[in-house]
């Protein structure tokens, strides 16, 4: 059954309805295992800077696009049991240390909400569950760490499996922000704003759902995987460098932003890919420019990702009209927004313009794409010395819907003695 598509978890939590795996240690009370998935999002009008580093609070609004979860997802299961003696995280079937300041800040955040909710329902005493501890396993069918905005469907998928075992039903923004400021957005499916807020504690700075997956159904992704190596600059750290030495970004924050959400959103609900597209690139182009005006200068684009840009402008300019759109987040790997009707032709273009190496016949996941020609015109517009090999692959998807629970027993990633399963 597939759980909802918002950041409110439903009313009577669904902790009871996780498998409860019995165990003759825990006869007292069986421990409670939740699996969930989440999916990634991808902003056209960008986050970046913070005006509270503990609070993640950003300077600016943000938009993003949420992913089809047949493509890119994270996958979490979160068990609690009162045979745990600790909190422990597995990340891609390796420990990784529990004690990260922002797994950390989920982790409280979660257990205050759970706490709150049961003094307000006035339950005394209150359950022994709220003591339990937790092991978390996590996996990502997609790179991490590799500009595939892998943190914030994990950190979306912590949070909302977390809300389900230790019962809490509010809303989930502030937690999932806490670990990664957009992985609030991955909370909703469809078009999702991240409103900036005003408040010093950050009550108000929460996801919302600007239109569902169902809006657009002819919107089609690409993401043009060029690298899926570790970036050289974090994200924390360049967003924070931003903020400390770049005018541009402030500029972009308060003169820039909040016109450019209102035309974004409008731009979606009349479905309109001219405005969409353009405004999705010039916002991208202005993101990356405030990356070159910090101090020292950060650069995200390769040459393959200027060579995509490129591609992108003599493809429009051929058919006379934005028919193809990028942006880039921190990081090399393009996403290209188009309707369904021009994903053939745009995938000829990229092979002609990027030959696929030994991979040809794995250069596409995802979606199928049916083979297109490309014309002599397009092929001389394009007017690109091929660079063989500069994309590795093209995920093709679509805009999908926000987190989801598994309710199969053999989808959690841990078992019944709350370690990991071995690896398929």
């Amino acid at each position: 059954m597939a759980g909802p598509a918002g950041a409110r978890v439903p009313t009577r939590g669904r902790c009871g309805q996780g498998s409860q795996y019995s165990s003759a240690m825990a006869s007292e009370k069986p421990l409670v295992a939740v699996t969930c998935t989440a999916p990634v999002n991808i902003a056209v009008i960008k986050y970046w800077g913070k005006r509270d580093e503990e609070l993640i609070l950003p300077i600016n609004s943000s938009l993003s696009v949420t992913l089809h979860q047949d493509q890119l997802k994270t996958t979490t299961t979160a068990v609690i049991s009162k045979d745990f003696t600790e909190d422990r995280i597995w990340l891609n079937g390796r420990e990784e240390d529990i004690g990260q300041p922002r797994i950390q800040a989920c982790l409280r955040e979660i257990r205050r909400l759970a706490r709150k909710r049961r003094s307000d329902e006035e339950e005394d005493p209150p359950p022994l569950s709220l003591s339990y501890k937790v092991h978390i396993a996590s996996v990502n069918n997609f790179p991490t760490a590799a500009g595939l905005a892998s943190s914030a469907a994990g950190y979306a998928c912590l949070a909302y499996s977390l809300a389900q075992v230790y019962g809490v039903e509010s809303d989930l923004s502030e937690v999932a922000r806490r670990g990664s400021g957009s992985a609030c957005r991955s909370l909703y499916g469809g078009f999702v704003e991240w409103q900036m807020g005003e408040q010093a504690d950050g009550k108000d700075s929460v996801a919302r759902q600007v239109a569902p997956e169902s809006h657009w159904p002819e919107l089609r992704v690409l993401i043009l995987v060029v690298s899926a190596e570790k970036k050289l600059t974090g994200s924390t750290v360049g967003m924070q460098t931003s903020v400390e030495t770049s005018p541009l970004l402030k500029f972009r924050a308060e003169a820039v932003v909040p016109a450019r959400m209102a035309e974004m959103i409008r731009h979606i609900k009349e479905r309109n890919f001219q405005g969409f597209g353009q405004l999705t690139m010039k916002d991208s182009n202005q993101f990356h420019a405030t990356c070159l005006d910090t101090f020292p200068p950060i650069s995200y684009l390769s040459d393959i990702s200027r060579r995509v840009i490129h591609l992108v402008h003599r493809f429009n300019a051929h058919h006379g009209q934005t028919k193809v759109a990028y942006t880039f987040d921190a990081g090399p790997n393009a996403v290209i927004f188009t309707l369904d009707d021009t994903v053939a032709e745009f995938v000829a273009a990229v092979r002609h313009s990027f030959p696929p190496g030994s991979n040809g016949d794995k250069f596409l996941k995802g979606l199928p794409v049916r083979p297109a020609p490309l014309s002599e015109e397009l092929k001389a517009a394009l007017g690109v010395e091929p660079t063989p090999s500069g994309i590795r692959y093209i995920i093709v998807t679509q805009v999908g819907p926000g987190p989801q629970i598994l309710d199969h027993p053999h989808a959690h990633l841990l078992g019944p003695d709350g370690l990991p399963k071995p690896m398929p």
